[in-house]
């Protein structure tokens, strides 16, 4: 953007150094619209924000390309969104701002728990939250509270064991042109910079794919999208209910572009740019699949606990292509560096519920041969199910075989450790296991759909099966 001039140059350079090393702020996109003086200004292409800079912008009458920033400011706009909403009868989780913790009292009694509660105007789920009690509640809203000091906390209804979906499109005029439709494997729950993705959907209903499709339009309509947008969604049972819409590029642009190969953000551009960009373009009915796995750093964060919740912990994430789920799966967390288990597998899984989804897969694993090692609950769990496993003894018990000492010594392959809501001394020792695996570099899965993926897939696939192909040959 910054007009090359050889006898500005220096100043030309601190123009970028100021733009890109400090915060982005309104007045200095100012200096530089004045200094530039282009045909108009994208503030879609750069995260929140400058979405958040676009009301700011257009009453210093900025000309913005794409999107109307009226428009942008009623996706931006809880109430308006939610009135937006209503009006297209498309439904939404039920939520509230509270300015109290008596509000928020009186809005989790109204909708039981559990609930998501979340900050305004923060980045990557900061503070965000699932609370299942009142003294839960009462610790998350602090936490909210302090971070988001000027601005009342958002709490809305959680709805349990749904699936989340996100569709990334660009649209002209109100018309959607081009759209990608990706699902996290991890159940509603999980931020979706720490999700993994697959692309096309593989687990998610025609009829919940038709729901989206058609939701999006009456959106985009709606508010007159020109160029990228994102929307999120949660399904259950074949009902779908929008989280959210950002009318800006998501961090899943470039992972839908490569898997379609349509350049998403090309099109936008020259959507923004007022030329044509209507054609056919297919991206559901695709030979191949994409997966997209996040990579994360829990290892240099001492002490952290390493799963997945609704605040963003990724550092990085990486995609890969596979002919099926899973060779993409596992190529994908091969990337991230995620080490393959030889022999001995620890299970700890969880509350009853989470025991009953893996045992199918535990079997699995017992049938190619791992050796199988639980703590005392999950162990008792599979005997009676005709599954043997070994017992370890949990850490706070301080009796051998002890979990701590088996990782501690390199015993383990690979430790599946599904948190628990429960008492505090149980919690303590989920944390102490997934903690030790992680100081000790063991493969550690704390989700249970993706464990259930991950054992399915080694159970189809083996090492020499995974396909080395350039992205030009899929």
């Amino acid at each position: 953007m910054i007009n090359y001039n050889p006898e500005t140059v220096s100043t030309d350079y601190d123009v970028c150094d100021r733009l890109y090393f400090d915060e982005l702020s309104f007045e200095r996109v100012l200096d530089i619209y004045e200094k530039e003086n282009p045909l108009g200004t994208i503030i879609s292409m750069g995260g929140q924000i400058p979405n958040n800079l676009a009301m700011k912008l257009h009453r210093q009458n900025i000309k913005i390309l794409g999107t109307n920033p009226l428009s942008i400011d009623n996706a931006e706009n809880r109430h308006k969104f939610s009135a937006l909403l209503d009006s297209l009868n498309v439904d939404q989780p039920e939520w509230t701002e509270a300015k109290s913790i008596e509000e928020a009292h009186k809005f989790a009694e109204k909708v039981e728990y559990p609930i998501l509660i979340r900050p305004s105007y923060v980045l990557s789920g900061a503070a965000m939250s699932i609370a299942s009690s009142n003294k839960e509640l009462e610790q998350y809203l602090k936490k909210a509270a302090d971070v988001s000091k000027e601005h009342p906390v958002v709490i809305s209804k959680f709805i349990t064991n749904a699936k989340e979906i996100e569709i990334d499109a660009v649209a002209q005029n109100g018309d959607v042109v081009i759209y990608a439709i990706s699902e996290h494997i991890e159940n509603a729950g999980v931020h979706s910079g720490d999700a993994t993705m697959a692309l096309p959907p593989q687990y998610t209903y025609l009829e919940t794919i038709r729901k989206i499709k058609e939701t999006t339009k009456n959106i985009a309509k709606a508010l007159k999208i020109t160029g990228p947008f994102n929307i999120q969604f949660i399904a259950k049972d074949n009902q779908i209910k929008v989280i959210e819409c950002n009318l800006r590029a998501s961090r899943s642009f470039p992972f839908v572009s490569k898997v379609t190969k349509y350049n998403f953000i090309e099109m936008a551009t020259k959507a923004m740019l007022g030329l044509d960009i209507r054609g056919k373009y297919n991206t559901l009915d695709l030979d191949y699949v994409g997966v997209k796995a996040p990579q994360f750093s829990f290892s240099r964060l001492h002490g952290a606990d390493p799963v997945l919740s609704v605040e963003m912990a990724s550092t990085g994430e990486v995609a890969c292509l596979g002919n099926d789920i899973n060779e993409a799966f596992l190529k994908s967390l091969l990337s991230v560096g995620f080490v393959m288990p030889n022999s001995n597998v620890l299970l700890s899984t969880g509350p009853i519920k989470s025991k009953a989804y893996l045992l199918e897969s535990v079997r699995k694993l017992e049938e190619i041969g791992f050796n199988l090692y639980a703590t005392e609950g999950t162990a008792k769990f599979l005997e009676q199910n005709g599954v043997n496993a070994e017992i370890l003894w949990w850490p706070l018990d301080k009796r051998e075989p002890n979990v701590l000492t088996y990782i501690q010594e390199r015993n383990i392959d690979l430790v599946i450790n599904i948190p628990k809501s429960l008492e505090e001394e149980e919690l303590t020792n989920d944390y102490l296991i997934r903690r030790k695996a992680v100081d000790f570099n063991i493969p550690l899965l704390t989700n249970e759909q993706i464990a259930k993926l991950f054992i399915e897939s080694i159970y189809k696939k083996k090492m020499e099966d995974l396909e080395i192909k350039g992205w030009e040959e899929y």
